[in-house]
């Protein structure tokens, strides 16, 4: 029998890991041109696509609806040649996986040109900004997403 969507119409997706299918949203967005993705909302999510945000991913990061009904409409962006910033999402931990590094063991992504996502004791951070602080994470659950 098939789960009733809870009022977000086709935004109803992958509750068991919901953090790869906002990734894979954004990615699929960007690989036909759409201004914008539309992905249920969450603060971890919201965290996430911040942090995307400041690192040029994304133009906008806003929140839609109300109560349990919210959504975030994230802005895509390109370059000026029109090729969508984002390349490659590639989740690291998984629910049935947890990885785990400390601050030393984490090197540059893509020669420098990307970034991973580390939930910290801090919070969410990038991994310039936790091996910066030295702050021991744990790239577990949601945590390291690797964008190019």
């Amino acid at each position: 029998m098939k789960e009733p969507s809870r009022g977000l119409g086709n935004l109803a997706g992958n509750f068991m890991d919901p953090i790869s299918d906002m990734l894979i949203r954004i990615k699929n967005a960007s690989l036909v041109s759409k201004e914008t993705a539309l992905v249920p909302h969450s603060k971890i999510k919201q965290e996430i696509a911040n942090l995307m945000k400041e690192k040029g991913y994304l133009t906008s990061v806003e929140v839609r609806g109300r109560k349990n009904r919210k959504v975030l409409e994230l802005g895509l962006a390109y370059g000026a040649d029109g090729e969508a910033m984002l390349h490659d999402v590639k989740k690291i931990s998984k629910p049935s996986k947890r990885v785990y590094r400390k601050f030393e063991e984490l090197k540059p992504i893509k020669k420098g040109f990307g970034f991973s996502i580390i939930s910290t004791s801090k919070g969410l951070k990038t991994h310039e900004s936790a091996r910066r602080e030295k702050v021991l994470r744990r790239v577990g659950g949601l945590d390291r997403q690797q964008c190019r």
